[in-house]
């Protein structure tokens, strides 16, 4: 199958302040859980051909950040998709030891329209705070193209940062939409072809891209709701533009193969969204994983007749 570029979540740039400072790297289950999408916590995302037949479903989740295996942060994660339109919002902040030493919170939304079952992206917003400052995205789009973006407060012009190009900005997703998978045809979307799929993303401040292949089935078990299959895909990060060159988290992040995320189903729709991401860090293995993961389906809508 030939991959289909799409967008991804606030990470890349979020991730890069994770291993620059030891203050910074306490950040990441903050950004994870408020984005659900950023390479230290949201990392993908994929649009694939559309289906012509799309149902309706809700997901209700909780997730739990761990690094090194001790609790650091909370978050949830709602979805609600119809025929012809989503949304999708998300909430975090530091938990257990962490939130004694640095604490923090994070929301992230995202809505949009349905369009021949393909998700279609018109805002997305997101916010951190953290003991040292607080900072707020928010992007406009039209059918994949950047038509406004903010962040504020508006950061340092820094010189060693490539420019991101306005052709860069053109065929991308927001974050949150891009984490949400659609799996085209009638087969089971739970599949190792899910993972056929590569993604162009913009954050609001950086450009990249991120492939995924396929590596497993597994058949996982959360505390509430979701028991069944997911299906684990490797994710490769490659940026483009928006970064600076010389940042350690840059030539981690190109050089990593060992970061994954398993997808579960959101029922009534094609749509696989992340139940556990694993990031590897310099400081431990980093794991954002359900620990509630109540999702279900919605019958199509009827038209009423007279």
């Amino acid at each position: 199958m030939k991959p289909r570029s799409r967008s991804l979540p606030q990470s890349a740039a979020s991730a890069s302040e994770c291993f620059t400072s030891s203050a910074s790297r306490t950040n990441w289950p903050i950004r994870a859980l408020a984005g659900l999408s950023g390479l230290a916590a949201a990392l993908v995302a994929f649009s694939l051909d559309a289906s012509p037949a799309f149902a309706q479903g809700k997901l209700e989740a909780q997730y739990e950040a761990t690094l090194a295996g001790i609790p650091v942060g909370r978050g949830a994660w709602n979805i609600d998709i119809t025929e012809d339109q989503y949304s999708a919002s998300a909430v975090g902040g530091t938990a257990g030891l962490l939130k004694a030493f640095a604490s923090g919170s994070g929301a992230g939304a995202a809505q949009g329209r349905v369009i021949n079952g393909a998700l279609v992206s018109a805002n997305y917003t997101a916010s951190t705070t953290t003991s040292k400052k607080t900072e707020a995205i928010h992007m406009v789009l039209n059918n994949g193209t950047i038509k406004e973006y903010a962040i504020e407060p508006e950061p340092p012009v820094d010189p060693g940062r490539i420019p991101v190009t306005e052709a860069q900005k053109k065929g991308v997703f927001d974050p949150m939409t891009g984490s949400m998978l659609h799996v085209p045809g009638t087969g089971d979307p739970l599949s190792p072809e899910a993972c056929h799929a590569s993604a162009a993303i913009f954050d609001g401040r950086m450009r990249y891209d991120l492939r995924l292949e396929y590596k497993r089935m597994e058949t996982v078990k959360a505390e509430r709701g979701y028991r069944g299959p997911v299906v684990v895909c490797a994710i490769y990060f490659s940026p483009v533009a928006g970064y600076i060159p010389d940042r350690p988290v840059i030539k981690y992040l190109s050089a990593a193969r060992n970061i994954e995320i398993a997808f579960a189903p959101v029922l009534g729709t094609r749509i696989l969204v992340p139940y556990r991401m694993v990031i590897p860090t310099p400081l431990g293995v980093g794991m954002l994983e359900a620990t509630q993961f109540i999702t279900q389906a919605a019958p199509p809508h009827v038209p009423k007749t007279n």
